[in-house]
């Protein structure tokens, strides 16, 4: 069994033009540098769900839609997740937002953490995603990048993120894997506690 960790990257939104494949790119360059983690892009474009119409929370009831079972079970496979997040409104953009509350099982018990970008760095949305995450049984980390100001006007107009950000990711991927180990140990625990004892 590989100790190696499998950390989703999940750009916030699809709107054609967005900004996050920048961040993105930039967040995975860091992450495969990493000895200790697989990283994977977990587009929403490539998982197109409804909006979130099942009959009851998934807290109480597996979902019935076959995208978003699809969604849950895709999600079962990382153990743990880093959000590239536009702020939209001061808050989520709407797609992620249907997205996390779509896939209940395949987020508990794992990390969250964010590389935030817009106008106050994206701070507003990441607070909204952190209460969001809690709910779902999820660990969001304390450590983020925050791309805003003068930072993300140049990057938006062609330039690349400054170096003076890479200390934050840094930070934010060390947060991202001491909680991924813990708790993907822990789960195997569980696992193993659960099974039926040989005869």
């Amino acid at each position: 069994m590989s100790d190696t960790l499998k950390i989703a990257i999940i750009p916030s939104t699809t709107r054609p033009g967005r900004f996050a494949d920048k961040p993105m790119a930039w967040i995975r360059d860091m992450m495969d540098a990493r000895p200790d983690m697989q990283a994977e892009i977990v587009d929403l474009r490539d998982h197109p769900l409804p909006f979130f119409d099942e009959t009851a929370p998934l807290s109480a009831k597996p979902a019935e839609n076959a995208a978003a079972l699809e969604w849950d079970a895709k999600l079962k496979g990382y153990d743990g997740f880093v959000v590239v997040l536009a702020e939209y409104n001061h808050s989520l953009p709407a797609v992620l937002k249907n997205a996390l509350d779509y896939g209940f099982e395949g987020w508990k018990h794992k990390p969250v953490g964010a590389v935030a970008y817009g106008g106050s760095g994206g701070s507003r949305a990441l607070e909204h995603l952190r209460l969001v995450a809690i709910n779902l049984r999820m660990v969001p980390v304390g450590g983020a990048v925050h791309i805003g100001g003068g930072d993300f006007m140049a990057a938006a107009k062609g330039g690349e993120l400054p170096a003076h950000l890479e200390p934050s990711a840094r930070g934010l991927l060390d947060e991202v894997a001491w909680w991924a180990a813990a708790s993907r140990d822990k789960r195997r625990t569980a696992v193993r506690a659960q099974a039926p004892a040989a005869e």
